[in-house]
């Protein structure tokens, strides 16, 4: 997957791609059904297919404050979108320029001039252009006026309601990984570079690779039984194991991330990229009497978390 991140210029090769529109934060069943439709759609124009999305996220340039909000970050975005056959990836540059834009100027800017789409595919509640003004329907009128294609996706619902980015913000923050699982379409992963820790883990015999969660939805704070991808380094592969999110009362203050206890792991995970996905919710964070009730808990732990993942591929 070839991923386009200087739009104002677009090698010819990289044009006329069939596309789907949005932010895609989470990949979840609603934005791969649009997916499916862009992969037809490519297919009846011999085009290849693409993704055109906006990176920072647009809620990040117009949110007054800083909370934290995105499922996955955009590299890991691109992960998920290359294993869905995702050609082309436009990560448009969202600013100050791109937000002044009225919805005509979006599309003829934007997608026929700049990216020379011939189809674009975007969800039933998509909205564009500054103040969010252009709609399905005035891209559908811009499309034909401008020489690209435009198909419209229906929203997805679960019995549970509409799958929105939203809903799995919610599933995550009530403790529900499987939930939000069932509108993903996967597991809920935290991706990134393993970074250096106060290796307390290490002293109390469950050494942990820690993540940041900076920029990213905090789950529930808590234990999780969790499956672990090695992305890099030479402990490539897949692995069971326990982690923790949050703020580790037991030891003061902190900034939230991510400790990952793998199972019958050994080795220097030090700079690898990991890929932790949260399967079941244990407990909540807990501050201790002593190390000793501390350790007791976490064999606890990690028992229930291996009779839970003995039956997750």
């Amino acid at each position: 997957m070839r991923i386009i991140r200087d739009t104002a210029y677009v090698d010819p090769a990289d044009r006329g791609a069939a596309a789907a529109i949005g932010n895609f934060d989470g990949v979840h069943i609603g934005h791969q059904a649009v997916i499916d439709l862009t992969r037809a759609a490519a297919k009846a124009a011999n085009a290849p297919l693409g993704i055109m999305t906006f990176e920072p996220h647009p809620r990040s340039y117009f949110s007054k404050d800083k909370t934290p909000f995105r499922l996955m970050n955009a590299e890991a975005r691109a992960n998920r979108l290359a294993k869905l056959g995702v050609e082309k990836l436009y990560e448009v540059p969202f600013n100050t320029g791109l937000a002044s834009l009225t919805p005509e100027a979006f599309a003829q800017e934007i997608i026929a001039d700049q990216l020379g789409l011939a189809h674009v595919v975007v969800g039933a509640d998509f909205c564009f252009g500054k103040d969010r003004a252009g709609n399905v329907e005035s891209l559908t009128t811009f499309g034909a006026q401008m020489g690209f294609g435009v198909t419209v996706a229906p929203i997805v619902a679960l019995d549970t309601g509409n799958v929105s980015s939203t809903a799995i913000r919610a599933a995550l923050t009530d403790g529900k990984p499987r939930e939000a699982a069932a509108m993903l379409g996967h597991w809920h992963r935290i991706e990134g570079e393993v970074i250096r820790g106060d290796q307390r883990g290490r002293d109390l015999g469950y050494p942990t690779a820690n993540m940041s969660i900076a920029g990213l939805h905090p789950p529930k704070f808590g234990v999780y039984a969790v499956k672990v991808d090695v992305l890099t380094g030479p402990h490539q592969g897949t692995y069971d194991g326990a982690a923790s999110i949050g703020v580790r009362p037991m030891f003061g203050e902190n900034l939230p991330n991510c400790e990952t206890f793998i199972f019958d792991f050994k080795g220097d995970l030090y700079g690898s990229h990991l890929s932790v996905a949260l399967v079941d919710y244990l407990r909540p964070e807990l501050k201790f009497d002593g190390l000793e009730a501390l350790i007791s808990q976490m064999d606890a732990d990690c028992d229930q978390a291996r009779e839970i993942l003995s039956d997750v591929r």
